[in-house]
């Protein structure tokens, strides 16, 4: 496992605050009972391991064929309904939603080879991530992947109420294995993923899936 570079100021940042508040508490109650100084000194600890571990990124192989779609990012299946995707593919898509809770790894990934033949990013609101129109409202970015086989898939994320920021990678005229990284998004988020009417979808309503390792459906 290792961490992403996303969060190396923001956890060096956390450290460095964290240390010098469990100083001060014991500076402070340094004549009190010991039991007291160690539990005011957890508080900070644990919201510094839950900053920490936000910027995990494991290490795991990708799965499936090239045909498969694997999952984008780590959370769990929020949506799967037909809908007509007005950005760019302007036609009726199977959408497939993964919502990214603060306790989620929240790197994404390519879900299928190709070349970008499309990206945009949009300012927006920062509606809960799970609300209908957080799609169409929030900040979000998208891609779309162009296979060899010409299928298209469009890939958004979308920040949430807690996410304040989307690093987004890709750009046009890039060529993309399936599994590379293309983006993270900050403390809590969601991914939707557009794909052809055709595709056989492999995963189902609240079931939760991990990033590269799950496949969400095969095209």
């Amino acid at each position: 496992m290792r961490f992403h570079k996303e969060g190396y100021v923001i956890m060096t940042t956390a450290t460095l605050i964290t240390g010098v508040i469990v100083a001060f508490i014991w500076v402070l109650l340094c004549n009190s009972m010991l039991w007291l100084n160690v539990l005011l000194s957890i508080i900070p600890l644990i919201f510094l391991y839950l900053i920490i571990q936000f910027f995990r990124v494991p290490n795991r192989t990708t799965a499936g064929n090239s045909s498969d779609v694997i999952c984008p990012a780590d959370g769990k299946v929020v949506v799967i309904e037909r809908v007509f995707e007005p950005e760019f593919i302007k036609q009726d898509c199977i959408q497939i939603s993964i919502f990214m809770s603060p306790l989620n790894v929240h790197a994404n990934y390519v879900p299928i080879a190709g070349n970008v033949v499309y990206t945009k990013y949009h300012e927006g609101s920062y509606l809960v991530a799970w609300h209908p129109k957080s799609s169409t409202e929030n900040e979000r970015s998208t891609m779309v992947i162009e296979t060899s086989s010409k299928k298209r898939v469009l890939i958004r994320q979308i920040a949430g109420a807690l996410a304040r920021r989307i690093c987004f990678y890709a750009r046009p005229d890039l060529s993309y294995e399936k599994g590379d990284e293309f983006g993270f998004i900050k403390f809590g988020s969601r991914v939707d993923v557009f794909l052809p009417l055709d595709a056989q979808i492999k995963v189902s309503i609240g079931q939760k899936v991990k990033n590269r390792e799950d496949i969400l459906a095969t095209v």
